[in-house]
């Protein structure tokens, strides 16, 4: 199908399906779009893409993305006795979006998944656990609740429990918008053991 395509525009569409969750079409949609542009938008486009990847680095505290180590969070003025974990950086934009948690984070950059030969040490447990100090009082978890997120939830509490740090989960359950009689049952399990107080 690219032998339609004069080349350069099948390498343009080609780049762009590389890309996670953009099809063929899209693909396409987007190299059609860039053809469009003036040559000043093309070139802001390159000089974004090759600085983002040049100069965006990881923190040496939290394992967040940065572009500057220590990142912005891990220096600021935030409540250093808790830390909560997540598995990527896009976790910590979510979170911090809410503007309800004012305390440190860990990025694990990713979980642990023996089916795809991921173990603990593929992941950033071990510089999880030498920033775990007198400081520390509470490690909150905020993993997807996957089979491997909840593997990894149950490897970090029996890990880091023994230290004497409190160890809790952000509460799952029935989404807001959602009719509990579509809710799968270990969602509504969830729900019920996470009730609260109104």
């Amino acid at each position: 199908m690219s032998h339609i395509y004069p080349k350069p525009l099948a390498k343009l569409i080609e780049a762009f399906e590389s890309f996670p969750g953009i099809g063929r079409k899209m693909a396409q949609r987007l190299a059609f779009a860039v053809l469009k542009m003036d040559d000043e938008r093309v070139e802001f486009i390159s000089k974004a893409i090759s600085k983002a990847k040049s100069e965006i680095t990881y923190c040496e505290t939290c394992c967040n993305l940065a572009d500057a180590s220590p990142c912005t969070i891990c220096k600021g003025s935030r409540d250093k006795t808790m830390i909560m974990v997540v598995e990527d950086p896009k976790d910590v934009i979510a979170l911090e979006k809410t503007n309800e948690y004012s305390g440190l984070y860990h990025v694990l950059h990713g979980v642990i998944s023996p089916m795809e030969g991921i173990s603990p040490d593929d992941i950033k447990i071990k510089e999880l656990l030498k920033r775990l100090n007198d400081q520390t009082s509470e490690i909150i978890l905020a993993l997807n609740p996957t089979i491997e997120g909840e593997a990894t939830s149950l490897y970090l509490s029996r890990l880091i429990k023994p230290l004497s740090i409190k160890v809790t989960r952000i509460a799952s359950g029935v989404s807001v918008g959602t009719d509990i009689e579509y809710a799968d049952e270990a969602t509504l399990t969830r729900a019920l053991k996470g009730r609260i107080l109104i």
